[in-house]
């Protein structure tokens, strides 16, 4: 009951974000998602997400095409699947990924605790721990229904318990407090599926980098926890407003604009969420890709790299906040810019708007970098370490 209840939850803050009708559809399309991975083929390892959204995408079913590219045998599934507890004794070893330890999932995890197997916790966000909660901006926002999730963190049960000795994450970042819980950690980057390269190459060759009447600064807000990311561009943004005429900005996904940024209205354009399918052809139509977070705050600095190889596949140059992730994962000035004060936000933005070359100068060198460091096949991309992990486990004997 309470995950149901949970789950109202979310597609009652859907309907509010997007609107009746698009938060409808979005519950729709996810049920319908939701019964396909009800099936299950057999393998070696399993795992099982919470949901259907870019998380799971990226930390479920593309590590799952990551490691069969590399012979694994690995199935996914939900944890709304009626059938978990049978999987016990079909896999050898289960990644909960942003699981809630309740119902079907908990019965799974308890059964392959006692028949030996290995278990992996997975997580790409700092929601595993209640502790953290004041910095998460969303939260404050959510439904009633919805915050049930977070009572004792997602997975906390699983990251707390010292049954489990192994976990996965994203970032160093992410990484360096995992190893805080004991665990020995491997890091998974996302990576792009090779049906998302496919339809970027597509669109790749389309790119046009040439002067245009209006240079259009994109950003993909995702879920309307960003509202506090994009505020901190508030002063940058007005600066260039009154520098650059030609300067508009494209929000794709849900997003508050302060009350600052009013007497520019007519230079936004807002886009409501779009399906996978339409995502990379609307990073294609923008010049230029921002990614703000609020630097320092311990819930922005474990976000992924994923904005910035987003935008990099389909050519568009970023400028992304100088976190500890984004300094790892762009070269500065060579594939991308990050900026860690508001005259270096209007200094880089400034260059790329002022330039068409250099725009495609970033752009082209971005995309060889998710090329070869952000794919699913990137030759640069294996955690060769964790893949041999799993293969012993594998291998090894269970009760």
């Amino acid at each position: 009951m309470k995950l149901w209840l949970i789950k109202c939850g979310k597609v009652l803050n859907a309907i509010r974000r997007d609107g009746l009708w698009h938060g409808l559809a979005k519950a729709v399309r996810g049920l319908v998602t939701t019964a396909r991975m009800m099936v299950v083929p057999s393998g070696d390892i399993l795992i099982i997400t919470s949901g259907i959204g870019d998380s799971a995408r990226y930390r479920a079913h593309h590590v799952a095409e990551e490691l069969r590219n590399s012979g694994l045998r690995v199935s996914v599934t939900v944890q709304d699947n009626p059938f978990l507890p049978r999987y016990a004794r079909r896999f050898r070893v289960f990644i909960f990924h942003r699981v809630l330890y309740m119902g079907r999932a908990r019965a799974l995890y308890d059964a392959a605790k006692a028949t030996g197997k290995t278990i992996i916790f997975e997580t790409d966000d700092l929601v595993y721990d209640p502790a953290f909660l004041a910095h998460m901006d969303f939260y404050n926002q959510m439904h009633s229904f919805e915050r049930m999730q977070y009572e004792h963190g997602v997975g906390g049960e699983m990251v707390r318990d010292p049954y489990v000795k192994v976990a996965t994450t994203t970032t160093s970042f992410l990484a360096a407090k995992l190893r805080e819980e004991g665990k020995e950690v491997f890091i998974v980057p996302n990576k792009l599926s090779a049906r998302d390269v496919a339809r970027a190459e597509e669109l790749f060759a389309q790119k046009n980098y040439a002067e245009t009447e209006t240079i259009t600064i994109g950003y993909f807000s995702g879920v309307i926890s960003h509202n506090k990311d994009f505020a901190t561009l508030t002063p940058v943004l007005i600066r260039l407003f009154d520098t650059y005429a030609q300067l508009r900005i494209a929000i794709y996904g849900p997003l508050d604009l302060v009350p600052e940024l009013s007497p520019y209205a007519d230079r936004f354009v807002q886009h409501v969420y779009v399906p996978r399918e339409k995502h990379f052809a609307n990073v294609a139509a923008v010049d230029i890709n921002i990614a703000p977070l609020e630097i320092g705050n311990p819930f922005c600095e474990a976000k992924s790299e994923l904005k910035f190889f987003e935008a990099g596949i389909v050519g568009v140059p970023t400028v992304a906040a100088a976190t500890q992730t984004f300094r790892e994962a762009i070269t500065h000035g060579t594939d991308g810019f990050t900026a860690a004060t508001q005259d270096e936000w209007v200094s880089h933005l400034g260059a790329l708007i002022e330039s068409a070359a250099l725009r495609e100068r970033i752009g082209t060198a971005a995309r060889a970098t998710a090329l070869r460091r952000y794919t699913t096949t990137s030759p640069d991309a294996h955690n060769t370490a964790y893949e041999e992990f799993l293969r012993t486990a594998i291998a090894g004997p269970s009760l």
